[in-house]
């Protein structure tokens, strides 16, 4: 998994920023943007949760749940805010997500949820799990993701054609579909070839790429 520097790193390059245009965002110079993203200086998880905040990522938390041998025997321990981390303990960074519900979906994405789930992976934006109410995209054979399991969803990510997406039509509740393209159209289509594949009409909103499913991969 990426550690905190590669995380800056693909943040930087997907959002098509500068390295001081990174540093103005995250409320420092230059120069020690330069230094974190060579991996040369590593940062305090107090510092990283602080610039996960200026990014104004509000779903992310850092905690490192597997720390050194040769600074603790205990195998589950947490490092204290002070205590700089090494590159290798930053790999096993793990980040709480909320989980929402699809009526959360209706109109701005909550600041928070009343359950979180905790996963290794650092997202391009806000990221949040939602629990799959249906079996639309319960395919027979091959991808498919059955009514029960927790998806992740990612909001930074770009949509692309063949990623599963959350959307939202305009006057109607977000759905979970796979985003296809044909003939130059954009259509969401169900895994479950019961329901019907649609056009993405005039406004239809992306809220994210699903990232991972929960038990699944």
């Amino acid at each position: 998994m990426e550690n905190w520097n590669e995380f800056l790193a693909r943040y930087k390059r997907e959002h098509k920023l500068s390295q001081l245009k990174l540093a103005e965002r995250l409320h420092m110079t230059q120069g020690g943007v330069g230094h974190w993203l060579r991996g040369t200086r590593k940062p305090t998880l107090k510092t990283i949760n602080e610039k996960i905040e200026a990014l104004g990522l509000v779903y992310l938390q850092a905690q490192v749940m597997v720390v050194e041998r040769d600074v603790v025997r205990e195998a589950h321990g947490t490092y204290a805010s002070e205590r700089p981390l090494s590159a290798e303990a930053l790999r096993y960074a793990s980040f709480r997500f909320p989980v929402l519900k699809w009526a959360d979906l209706q109109g701005d994405l909550p600041l928070a949820g009343e359950l979180q789930e905790q996963t290794d992976y650092l997202p391009a934006g806000n990221a949040y799990w939602l629990p799959v109410e249906n079996d639309s995209m319960n395919a027979p054979s091959g991808k498919s993701v059955p009514e029960g399991m927790l998806v992740l969803v990612d909001s930074g990510l770009e949509v692309e054609p063949g990623k599963l997406v959350i959307a939202r039509q305009p006057g109607k509740s977000a759905v979970l579909r796979q985003l296809i393209e044909e003939g130059g159209e954009r259509l969401l289509r169900p895994l479950n070839t019961r329901y019907p594949t649609v056009l993405c009409e005039e406004g239809c909103e992306f809220l994210g790429v699903v990232v991972r499913v929960h038990g699944i991969f």
